[in-house]
C-alpha cells in the first residue's frame, strides 16, 4: 500500500518521449500496442498501466484502502474545487484531506505561460503561432518551461493545452489552439502533454466540439457520429491516450443535447468505454454544469472551481437516491488513482519565483517566435539588406501585443515591440519610426515596414474578453495605412499581428512582402526583426487556411443556440467546393529554394521517403507533408487529410533523406460498428501545402 511517505516515489522523473525531433510524422503510438481509440475490446488495465507513471498495483491497493476509509462527505469533497476566485498565487485549489492523507489538485491556466494572476512570468507565443512551427520538439520544450513556471507557485495541474479544432478563424480563441487539422493538433498537443508532465499534470481542453465564444455557454452543437469521431476527437485521443494526459477539461457547449460536462456520449461512451481513459474529467469553470444527476451519471469527476451541482447538492442526491453511491465511488477512485500515479504531495508547496523568467525560457520564447513567423509573400524584398534605411510605421508598430486578455493572459515584466526589435537588431541598417502620413520620410526610406492587425480588443475569450471576431479583414484604418504607404513607396513589407486568418485582397497586390507574425510573445519584436533582416530564415507554415474571402469558408454562426457541424472546414471544405485558398493550409515561403526528389513508399512500417536538397544560397526550412485518402470516397467525407509531416533545416547545398512515418489506422473511418480500415485503393500525396502536391503515390490496403 502507498503511504504518505511514499508519494514522492511516484513522481515522474523523466520526459515522456524522445528529444530527437521527428516532427510528429505519425502520432507517437507504440506499434506493439492496440489503438484504444479504434480497436474493439480495449484492455482498460493495459491502458491504465501505460498511463500511470507509478506501479499501478501499488497505487490501486492504496486507493482501495483509502476509499474504504472515507466518509461520504469526504468523498464528495474531492469532487469539487475550493475557491471561486484564484488564491494569492493565482491557483484554484481542490480539497486536501489530511485525515486520509490525500493531496489537493492545485490548478492554473497557462496555454502560453503562467496566468497573469500568479505574477510576472514568461509570455510565449500563442498556440496558433506555435502550431505554425510544425515542431513537436519545440512545443514539448515550451510545455516543460511553462510547467516549471506554474509549479514555481505550487501548481500541480496545468490547464492546457487547448486542442480544439479551429473550425472557423472568427472564433475568438483561435489563437489558443494549434490549427484546423486533427492530425497536426494531435501531434502538437501530445508533445505539450509530454513536456508538461515532466513537472505537473496536463489538462487538455475543451472536450469537445468547442469553437464558438459568444454563445459558448448555451450553444448545442449537433454533429453526426462520423464527423465527431473522425474530425473533432482524434487529437484528444492522441493527447489523452497516446501521450498520457492525466486529466481533461469538459467544455461549456452542449453536444447533441446535453452539456459536454454531462454528456454520456462524450464522457461515458467515448472516454471511458471506447478509449478506457483512466484519468480525471474536470468541468470548465462555473457555467459547464446544469444538473447533479446528469453530471454524476455521465462521469464528470470534478466540478470547478466550486460546487454548484456537486457539494451539498450531491450529498442530498445520494441521500434521496437520485445518484447511486457507486457513481461517486467510481469518480473518487479515479481522482485518488490520478493523484497517486502522478505523485502529488501533501502540504502547501514551496514558492520559487526564481524558476520563472529564466534566460533559458526567454531564449526559448524568442526561438519559437522566430520559427513561427510565416512568410506569405516576398517579391525579392526580404531579407532587408544591411545598409538599408528602414522606416517603421503602422498602428501596432510599437504596441505590446501578445494576445488575449482572458484565461490565457500572461503578465510579462516587459515586451519587445516590433519597432523596438527592428531598432535594436538593426546591425548596419538605419531604422526610424515614422508616422503613416509622413510622406517625405516614407518615400525616402529604402524599405517601409508596416505593422498592422489584431489585438485583444478584436478577439479573445467570451464574456471575460473580446469574444469572436466580427470579420476576417483588417480594420479600415489598417487598410488605409497600407494603401497610403504603398502609394508613395515601392518597397513595402506588411507584418500582420493576430491569432487567426486575415484576408488580404484589398491590399496584397500593393505590397512586396507579407509576414504573419501572430501574437509572438514577450520577445516577439526581436524575433520578427531577425526574420525580416535574415538573421534567421523564415520557417513557419500556416496551421490554418487563409481564404480569398470569408464566404469561401463554412458559415460561422455565433448567434443561434443550435448549430450543425459536419466534417468539412478549412482545406477540406475548400477542396470539396473546388475553391482555391489565398494561402492554403501548410503554406509558407522560404528565402531559399528546395528540390524534392521522387518519393519512395515503404509498406512495413508504412512510410514515405523523399530526397530533399537546398538548391539556394541561404539556409532554410522545408516542411514535407503527406496527405491521403481513398480513391473512391463518399460525399459525406473529405477526399483526403493530413497523415504526417516532417520539417527539415538545410544549409545551402545540403541534402537529406526525409522519411515521414505513417499509420494505416489514420485512414480508418468511423461506422456503426466502430472503426474500420476499408480495403481498397488509396492515394498518398506528397506536398508542401494542402494545395501544392508534388507527387501522388498509389496505396493498396
Amino acid at each position: 500500500m502507498v503511504s504518505a511517505l511514499d508519494w514522492h516515489r511516484l513522481l515522474p522523473l523523466v520526459f515522456v518521449g524522445s528529444l530527437v525531433e521527428l516532427s510528429g510524422c505519425a502520432r507517437g503510438k507504440d506499434p506493439g500496442a492496440a489503438d484504444s481509440g479504434r480497436a474493439a475490446g480495449v484492455d482498460s488495465e493495459a491502458v491504465a498501466r501505460a498511463w500511470c507513471p507509478a506501479d499501478l498495483a501499488e497505487v490501486d491497493a492504496w486507493v482501495a484502502v483509502t476509499l474504504d476509509a472515507m466518509t461520504t462527505s469526504e468523498k464528495v469533497a474531492q469532487m469539487s474545487g475550493l475557491n471561486g476566485i484564484a488564491n494569492e498565487y493565482g491557483r484554484y485549489d481542490g480539497v486536501e484531506d489530511t485525515r486520509n492523507q490525500i493531496p489537493a489538485f492545485r490548478m492554473m491556466d497557462g496555454p502560453r505561460g503562467a496566468h497573469r494572476a500568479s505574477g510576472p512570468a514568461t509570455a510565449f507565443p500563442v498556440g496558433i503561432a506555435r502550431g505554425a512551427t510544425w515542431s513537436p520538439l519545440l512545443e514539448e520544450q515550451v510545455a516543460t518551461a511553462i510547467a516549471r513556471e506554474v509549479k514555481a507557485v505550487g501548481v500541480n495541474v496545468l490547464l492546457a493545452p487547448t486542442i480544439n479544432v479551429l473550425r472557423h478563424p472568427r472564433w475568438g480563441r483561435s489563437q489558443e489552439t494549434y490549427g484546423e487539422d486533427p492530425h497536426h493538433l494531435g501531434v502538437l498537443g501530445g508533445a505539450f502533454v509530454q513536456g508538461a508532465q515532466a513537472h505537473v499534470l496536463a489538462q487538455p481542453k475543451h472536450f469537445a466540439v468547442n469553437s464558438i465564444e459568444d454563445t459558448r455557454f448555451d450553444v448545442d452543437v449537433r454533429i453526426d457520429d462520423a464527423s465527431l469521431h473522425e474530425v473533432y476527437l482524434p487529437h484528444f485521443h492522441d493527447a489523452l491516450i497516446d501521450a498520457g494526459a492525466a486529466t481533461v477539461m469538459a467544455a461549456y457547449n452542449h453536444v447533441n443535447g446535453p452539456p459536454a460536462a454531462e454528456s454520456p456520449q462524450l464522457l461515458t461512451d467515448v472516454l471511458r468505454e471506447q478509449w478506457a481513459f483512466p484519468g480525471v474529467v474536470v468541468s470548465d469553470w462555473i457555467f459547464a454544469t446544469e444538473t447533479t444527476h446528469g453530471a454524476a451519471e455521465a462521469g464528470l469527476d470534478i466540478e470547478m472551481p466550486v460546487p454548484k451541482v456537486y457539494g451539498d447538492a450531491l450529498e442530498e442526491a445520494l441521500a434521496d437516491g437520485t445518484v447511486e453511491p457507486q457513481l461517486v465511488d467510481d469518480a473518487v477512485r479515479r481522482i485518488l488513482r490520478t493523484k497517486a500515479c502522478f505523485g502529488l504531495e501533501l502540504g502547501e508547496p514551496a514558492v520559487q519565483p526564481e524558476l520563472r523568467l529564466t534566460d533559458a525560457h526567454l531564449d526559448l520564447a524568442q526561438q519559437v517566435a522566430e520559427r513561427s513567423a510565416v512568410l506569405l509573400k516576398n517579391d525579392d524584398l526580404l531579407p532587408i539588406l544591411s545598409g538599408a534605411s528602414v522606416a517603421v510605421t503602422g498602428r501596432l508598430a510599437d504596441v505590446e501585443n501578445i494576445g488575449d486578455g482572458g484565461s490565457s493572459a500572461v503578465l510579462p515584466p516587459d515586451v519587445v515591440t516590433v519597432w523596438e526589435g527592428l531598432r535594436d537588431e538593426a546591425d548596419g541598417r538605419t531604422v526610424g519610426q515614422v508616422a503613416a502620413d509622413d510622406v517625405t520620410a516614407l518615400a525616402a526610406a529604402d524599405v517601409v515596414v508596416v505593422v498592422v492587425g489584431l489585438t485583444e480588443e478584436d478577439e479573445g475569450e467570451g464574456l471575460i474578453a473580446a469574444g469572436d471576431r466580427t470579420s476576417l479583414t483588417l480594420s479600415d484604418e489598417d487598410i488605409a495605412t497600407i494603401q497610403s504607404v504603398a502609394a508613395v513607396q515601392s518597397d513595402v513589407v506588411v507584418v500582420l499581428m493576430g491569432g487567426g486568418a486575415i484576408t488580404v485582397e484589398a491590399w496584397l497586390d500593393d505590397v512586396e512582402a507579407v509576414l504573419m507574425g501572430w501574437y509572438p510573445g514577450m520577445r516577439g519584436g526581436t524575433a520578427l526583426a531577425r526574420v525580416l533582416y535574415g538573421a534567421v530564415p523564415p520557417a513557419g507554415r500556416l496551421p490554418l487556411t487563409v481564404p480569398v474571402q470569408e464566404s469561401d469558408l463554412p458559415d460561422f454562426d455565433n448567434v443561434d443556440l443550435t448549430v450543425q457541424y459536419d466534417g468539412f472546414h478549412g482545406y477540406r471544405h475548400l477542396e470539396r467546393t473546388g475553391t482555391a485558398a489565398r494561402f492554403p493550409f501548410g503554406f509558407g515561403l522560404s528565402t531559399t529554394t528546395f528540390e524534392v526528389g521522387a518519393p519512395r513508399l515503404t509498406a512495413e512500417p508504412l512510410s514515405v521517403s523523399v530526397s530533399l536538397v537546398n538548391t539556394g544560397v541561404r539556409s532554410g526550412y522545408e516542411t514535407i507533408q503527406v496527405y491521403g485518402g481513398p480513391v473512391e470516397v463518399e460525399a459525406t467525407r473529405a477526399r483526403r487529410k493530413l497523415l504526417g509531416f516532417q520539417q527539415v533545416y538545410l544549409e545551402p547545398g545540403e541534402r537529406e533523406e526525409v522519411t515521414v512515418a505513417l499509420d494505416a489506422l489514420d485512414l480508418a473511418v468511423y461506422e456503426s460498428d466502430g472503426w474500420n480500415v476499408r480495403p481498397g485503393a488509396y492515394t498518398l500525396d506528397v506536398a508542401v501545402s494542402a494545395e501544392a502536391v508534388l507527387y501522388s503515390l498509389p496505396l493498396e490496403l
